[in-house]
């Protein structure tokens, strides 16, 4: 199925279950960082033997939800994560009361609109069954995924908060489905169509650049980001650590493993 390559207007995405909880670093040479699964923990480990040479130990934590990394961060069991866009912390800071920083932008991942039943958005019968995160940063997102697909219009598509509330057409009276993104992959096979995250789209064995009906384009903004605590945002292991995400050995990485799913976004 070819994708329909989209520009998207604005700026968020993100894993767990892993390790269970702990302190943070255990040494003055470790850092610890919470990511998701794919790609993210698998980026870390290009960055490993960079930062080995510096001195620096790496201990990464897998997580498979998008709330446990910031607050295991936040509540400094972590040192720092890896896995989500800058709209989905902001939500999260707002939420939680929380000041957690970015540090440096690594890759982009584009967002996709997938199906198992229909071959294409054109396809999709009245009444359709879309599920979509429950986030609000990548519920925003999926709606403007299917703003600019044409399929539903927004009044603001520029808003990257918006909400169903914000629909102003629906033309095919779209029935919308909010769940956990890590869910959504798992029910693809119930709804007309899901709106995934890439994380998750590649860990469930998709190929969004072969997969999807509709994919944002290499012009989005939801960059991933490192993320840090802001009284260890300066620290040397931390910044190091920026400096490895960002070297060639991780553009090469991401360019030759993702081919086109996962972008560099330095």
């Amino acid at each position: 199925m070819r994708a329909i390559l989209l520009p998207v207007l604005i700026a968020a995405s993100t894993v767990l279950a892993g390790c269970g909880g702990g302190s943070g670093s255990t040494g003055n040479d470790t850092l610890s960082v919470a990511a998701t699964a794919v790609p993210h923990a698998e980026i870390l480990e290009v960055a490993r033997p960079i930062l080995e040479k510096e001195g620096v130990r790496l201990q990464v934590r897998v997580f498979n939800d998008y709330v446990q990394p910031n607050d295991q961060v936040a509540q400094k069991h972590i040192d720092v994560n890896y896995f989500q866009t800058e709209p989905y912390l902001d939500a999260y800071n707002k939420g939680r009361g929380t000041s957690l920083v970015t540090v440096t932008g690594v890759h982009i991942e584009p967002f996709g609109a997938y199906s198992r039943r229909h071959a294409s958005l054109e396809a999709l019968p009245a009444g359709a069954d879309v599920a979509i995160p429950n986030d609000p940063s990548n519920n925003s997102r999926a709606l403007i995924l299917l703003h600019t697909a044409g399929v539903i219009t927004l009044a603001d598509p520029s808003n990257a908060l918006a909400t169903q509330r914000d629909i102003t057409a629906n033309p095919k009276g779209l029935k919308f489905r909010e769940l956990d993104s890590a869910m959504l992959p798992r029910i693809l096979d119930q709804v007309d169509l899901a709106l995934i995250n890439t994380n998750y789209a590649l860990d469930a064995g998709l190929d969004p650049t072969r997969d999807a009906l509709a994919i944002e384009g290499s012009d989005s903004p939801y960059v991933n980001f490192l993320v840090a605590r802001p009284d260890n945002k300066g620290d040397p292991r931390v910044q190091a650590l920026a400096s490895a995400l960002t070297s060639p050995e991780v553009r090469e990485f991401i360019e030759r493993k993702y081919k086109g799913a996962v972008l560099p976004a330095f």
